[in-house]
């Protein structure tokens, strides 16, 4: 086994462009570990962890690359990967300027005045340390900002969203994945029609399965304005939401409204609701929380409102039966798996989950499940220094084929998202591992139902029927609607039928 690291100083790209890169170095042949990521504390803290030795020279505004590879020969390939991929993240960056010079910008404020006043939007994706002060020169010059680095404390959240609110512009974030504008994606998102629907969304999956149940239906949105998760929490009290709503309500390409949220704070979606009802336009609510109406059943809530037919909404079934007590849910989505959470214990009970603050409920996301589990494997503890599993899903693909061989596994409810950002092809990794999780099941004289909620258009780049058929062949039994998978799931463990 060889290791190599390289410190290249002075070079910078941002996070979602280095997770691709890792991804990719490690599909080389030979290769058993790449990471590329700046030189933070934590980074360096991670591949030290990884037994990788960093040159003391490697600082945070270095480029750090750790390959682990079988000889010298494959990390020499695995490096030439990364260069690859590096030199078209620099054309592209070139290419989507104005200017002539290749000199990359290296504050916000020398990035605004290259592009000019034309840019009211800014995106900013740096270490969490650093994140405030230039979301703060962004919003100096007038400019919304789009803030997908998270880390950034509550505190300074309160202090960015109050400047932009001064400033009259809008700061989507931190920790915002999840945003469309005008058409134009940015962060984690499918590609969906054009429509009269505006989405306010403090969640990043859950925007995304509201969005493709309304692009299935024929009804497209205006835009999605993320807000981070924590902003209907008490400590930051909805200060982008009531700016958001604001927004929407005075945009004349903007009809209806939908809020959608992972758990918030109650007395803030009070308030907001009060916030909504002095303006014209109708808002509708997908708020997550026990006993509130599931994301499909919200979205449903305003096709009808419209005067929209309620589609079928599409499945691909496969008949099974579970000979297995319990249930394993692993998301890639944390939204998601919260719904299946509320949707669950009400039938289950006790739900162990990473997701839940319920100490006796409660267990790390890499634990040995027992009992009923639901695992978000987006969660921070998942991604210290690794990538989303929607681009990396090789952490939850291990957890999915060591079901096969658990004898507790009733079923298996994952999610599959497709959209920018993810990764390429999905659901080729995904199937390989039903199959050979169902494979080891039957060996051991076990049947193993696996049921999929499948987040996507058929605009996406990597297309959603054709991710359902590979999955329905590798005998899964797919739904477009997470509520509908999780039914099934329930159905499937009680006997019963969705």
């Amino acid at each position: 086994m060889t290791d190599h690291v390289d410190v290249r100083h002075g070079v910078y790209h941002d996070s979602v462009s280095l997770m691709q890169v890792s991804q990719q170095a490690r599909r080389a042949p030979g290769v058993q570990e790449a990471q590329i990521g700046m030189g933070t504390e934590l980074n360096i803290d991670l591949l030290a962890g990884a037994g990788f030795a960093i040159p003391a020279e490697a600082g945070p505004n270095d480029l750090l690359i750790a390959v682990r590879a079988d000889s010298d020969e494959a990390v020499t390939a695995g490096i030439g990967v990364i260069d690859a991929a590096l030199r078209e993240l620099r054309d592209a960056g070139r290419s989507s300027t104005s200017s002539d010079s290749d000199v990359t910008p290296r504050t916000v404020d020398t990035a605004l005045a290259r592009a000019g006043d034309a840019s009211r939007l800014c995106v900013i994706s740096v270490p969490g340390a650093h994140a405030t002060v230039e979301t703060l020169a962004a919003i100096a010059q007038g400019r919304s900002v789009l803030l997908f680095s998270d880390n950034v404390t509550v505190e300074d959240e309160v202090i960015l969203k109050d400047a932009a609110a001064r400033h009259d512009v809008l700061v989507m974030g931190p920790d915002c994945g999840t945003t469309v504008v005008n058409g134009m994606a940015l962060g984690f998102a499918n590609t969906v029609r054009r429509g009269p629907v505006g989405m306010i969304a403090a969640s990043g999956t859950g925007a995304q399965q509201v969005m493709c149940l309304l692009d299935i239906a024929g009804v497209g949105i205006s835009h999605c304005l993320g807000l981070g998760g924590r902003d209907l929490t008490a400590a930051v009290g909805g200060r982008s939401a009531n700016q958001a709503l604001a927004a929407l309500q005075s945009d004349p390409a903007t009809e209806t409204i939908i809020v959608v949220s992972k758990p918030a704070d109650p007395q803030v979606v009070t308030d907001l609701e009060t916030l909504a009802d002095t303006g014209t336009t109708p808002v509708h609510w997908a708020t997550l929380g026990p006993g509130l109406p599931d994301l499909t059943t919200a979205v449903e809530q305003v096709l009808t409102s419209r005067g929209t037919p309620v589609p079928q909404w599409p499945s691909w079934i496969t008949p099974s039966t579970a000979t297995a007590p319990s249930l394993r849910g692993y998301f890639c989505g944390g939204t998601l798996a919260d719904e299946t959470l509320f949707l669950t214990e009400p039938a289950l009970g006790a739900v162990r989950s990473n997701l839940t603050t319920d100490p006796e409920r409660h267990m790390s996301a890499t634990a040995t499940p027992s009992g009923h589990t639901i695992i978000d494997f987006g969660d921070d503890e998942m991604t210290r220094g690794r990538p989303h599993p929607m681009i990396d899903p090789s952490a939850r693909l291990e957890r999915i084929t060591a079901a096969g061989t658990d004898p507790d596994c009733g079923v298996l409810l994952l999610d599959l998202i497709l959209g920018h950002g993810a990764h390429p092809d999905p659901a080729a990794d995904l199937a390989a591992a039903i199959r050979e999780a169902r494979d080891a099941a039957t060996t051991a004289g076990r049947t193993l139902p696996v049921v999929v909620s499948l987040i996507g258009t058929d605009a996406d780049p990597q297309g959603l029927r054709a991710c359902a058929e590979a999955l329905h062949t590798a005998g899964a039994s797919v739904f477009v609607s997470n509520a509908h998978a999780t039914r099934h799931a329930l159905a499937l463990l009680t006997g019963g039928t969705r």
